[in-house]
């Protein structure tokens, strides 16, 4: 199960979670179920979530290995965490004592899926993470203006080179379509030529892989669900890998602590010079955490 996520900050996400035995608890971010099999594992009843359809079937059977051992009742299903609210009515799952999201991609994702995610495999450009999509990151590459692929990097990547970028992908085409992430990957070593942290192309891909999977519309909707299905005292706990998740987990987490809500990370969590060594994908990780109160003020759930 290790091709499909090594879960990140897994220790402190228990801890913030606060699980206890009996209590149920939402992944909203299943994946391969690291964090999912360690709260099963604590005596949690677990609902795990994930759009990716191959995550979802490996984790039902170490979810199934886990209730065997562990004498719990948890379980996986397909679907998108903009819908939480609805899953968890469809499952007579609710309230939960606390909610996860790991909004990392997994190692299968990047390493197998075939999918283009990553820039170090020449894959075909597709990023979707639920393959029922329809719209690839090929369509975006090769169908949008000039101006369009400007204004997606500039929002969704914070791209400083998004109009040279740009340029020469509309180059490119002139050449004919572009189809391989590796294609697109070396237009953007081309361009983008001062030293980083990160390849040249991470946020030319972190932009597309938003676009293409809708990821901060259907974060900005799917927070206020979770929170309203927290019982007293329940946790929500988001682990983002970039700003702008973070922000978006930042200033809910503020809105909540206003009617009534307690932040739990007065700065986010990140992970340990080991942890880092050990996953260097962990590196850009952030955790934030906040607790309901009994007196919170929430939009009422439509259940």
């Amino acid at each position: 199960m290790d091709e499909f996520h090594k879960p990140v900050l897994l220790k402190e996400t228990l801890t913030y979670l606060n699980v206890r035995r009996n209590k149920k608890y939402i992944d909203a971010t299943v994946g391969g179920g690291g964090h999912a099999v360690e709260i099963v594992k604590r005596g949690g009843i677990l609902l795990g979530l994930d759009v990716e359809p191959d995550a979802v079937g490996a984790v039902k059977t170490r979810l199934e290995r886990a209730r065997l051992d562990f004498d719990s009742r948890s379980e996986a299903r397909r679907g998108n965490f903009r819908d939480i609210e609805k899953i968890a009515k469809e499952n007579d799952f609710y309230p939960v004592a606390g909610i996860l999201y790991d909004l990392g991609l997994s190692n299968y994702q990047l390493e197998q899926s075939g999918r283009g995610f990553s820039f170090q495999k020449n894959e075909p450009l597709d990023m979707r993470a639920d393959p029922d999509l329809e719209v690839t990151a090929a369509d975006l590459v090769n169908g949008l203006s000039e101006s369009e692929l400007v204004k997606l990097f500039e929002k969704y990547g914070e791209e400083k080179y998004a109009r040279a970028v740009a340029g020469a992908i509309i180059r490119s085409r002139w050449d004919g379509p572009i189809r391989t992430s590796t294609e697109l990957a070396d237009i953007v070593e081309q361009v983008v030529r001062e030293p980083r942290k990160t390849h040249p192309a991470t946020k030319v891909f972190q932009a597309l892989r938003i676009a293409v999977n809708d990821e901060l519309n259907n974060l900005q909707s799917s927070l206020p669900q979770a929170f309203g299905l927290l019982e007293p005292k329940g946790r929500l706990v988001v682990i983002s890998f970039h700003s702008l998740e973070d922000r978006i987990a930042k200033n809910f987490f503020k809105e909540m602590e206003a009617k009534g809500g307690k932040i739990l990370t007065k700065k986010p969590i990140t992970p340990t010079e080991e942890e880092v060594e050990r996953n260097p994908r962990a590196r850009s990780a952030k955790l934030r955490a906040v607790e309901k109160w009994l007196n919170c003020q929430i939009v009422k759930l439509l259940i």
